[in-house]
């Protein structure tokens, strides 16, 4: 999935593409495909039924676009493109996020037509077995810099599996689950949602850039300061305005796709 969604990107940039465009294409693609937790396949609350959080930010003007809780749409990150370029808001959550989808002629679809059969059967074990870990697994993003400089990260969830209805974990909060500024580079994490946003994850990483770190030495110095700080679990991946590629993580595994000349490159990299 992710090597499918970093070949269409590369594609669109190769093509003149903005990054704000590609981004926001890469992470549908992971919202479409149910092995992530995000769009269709997204987990399930303790309420039984689907409710995501999705940020897009533009580094070019700091600008961005986030959806709180939404219920009923497929691609809840172009929702948040939406939020950030057709209204005069950053943020919008719950039924005013579903009530601007429809204005603007999203198809609204059922909980059933949006839930994906291993979400609920997973659900279903959660219900059986209170002990269950309710780790996210499969938070997905992009981050993109285009052939004019631009950069543009995205992320988007489902969020933690049976969790309360109406929690908001890292995703859509600015510089924690997202942050993207053409000055320094981009980034988009995922993991424990509690903890990533207590130190900021996303904008620790390109504030390390802006420090003198590539974009390999400021992932791995976020998840660092996660792990110091908090004890976190999660991944971030990285890119900074000179193009360089980065991608860290405290979580047993991370999967990651990336390209910068072209060959789509793909891993499962799992800890030490």
């Amino acid at each position: 999935g992710c090597q499918l969604a970093a070949k269409i990107a590369w594609k669109l940039l190769e093509g003149g593409a903005r990054a704000l465009h590609v981004v926001e294409t890469a992470v549908r693609i992971l919202e479409d495909d149910p092995t992530f937790d995000s769009g269709y396949g997204s987990v399930l609350n303790a309420q039984g039924e689907v409710e995501m959080d999705a940020i897009i930010m533009d580094g070019a003007a700091l600008d961005l676009g986030a959806v709180i809780a939404v219920q009923g749409i497929a691609n809840p990150i172009t929702l948040a493109r939406l939020v950030m370029t057709d209204t005069p808001h950053k943020i919008l959550a719950g039924n005013g996020a579903r009530d601007f989808a429809a204005h603007k002629g999203i198809p609204l679809l059922s909980q059933a037509e949006l839930t994906a059969p291993k979400a609920r059967e997973r659900y279903e074990k959660h219900k059986a077995d209170a002990a269950l870990n309710s780790s996210s697994k499969g938070t997905c993003g992009a981050v993109a810099l285009d052939s004019y400089g631009g950069i543009a990260a995205a992320t988007s969830t489902g969020g933690t599996p049976f969790k309360m209805a109406g929690r908001v974990g890292d995703t859509p909060l600015i510089g924690s689950g997202a942050y993207a500024d053409n000055q320094t580079g981009g980034a988009s994490a995922t993991g424990d949602g509690e903890q990533i946003m207590r130190v900021v994850l996303s904008k620790t990483a390109t504030d390390a850039i802006g420090h003198g770190m590539d974009a390999q030495a400021a992932a791995d110095y976020a998840i660092r300061v996660m792990v110091e700080r908090v004890n976190g679990i999660g991944g971030i991946i990285v890119v900074d305005h000179n193009g360089n590629i980065g991608f860290a993580h405290s979580s047993q595994n991370i999967a990651v796709a990336w390209s910068s000349d072209g060959t789509i490159h793909g891993a499962m990299q799992r800890s030490s």
